[in-house]
């Protein structure tokens, strides 16, 4: 997959295994890439194991969920970063 190396910065790039990464690759795409990454995703992943993925991703922002959501017709309800709050700790 040609994907830019950037968006993997804090791991070895060469080292990722697409298949059992599958969520770490899609949520880093999604979350910082742009779109050719976004196509390169599509070439590697069919739409519907991109969609069973982005429902479990922990933490998506906004803007990325309210796409997700357009792009795939799925409630953002139905997403695990819109049910669950992310850990916060109080100070």
């Amino acid at each position: 997959m040609k994907l830019n190396k950037t968006l993997f910065w804090d791991i070895d790039f060469e080292k990722i295994d697409y298949q059992k990464h599958i969520r770490f690759v899609i949520e880093r795409v999604l979350t910082r890439g742009n779109l050719s990454d976004w196509f390169e995703l599509k070439k590697q992943y069919s739409s519907e194991q991109i969609k069973k993925e982005i429902i479990e991703i922990r933490f998506l922002d906004e803007k990325t969920l309210n796409f997700c959501s357009y792009l795939f017709n799925i409630p953002k309800e139905q997403f695990r970063c819109y049910t669950q709050n992310p850990f916060i700790p109080k100070l």
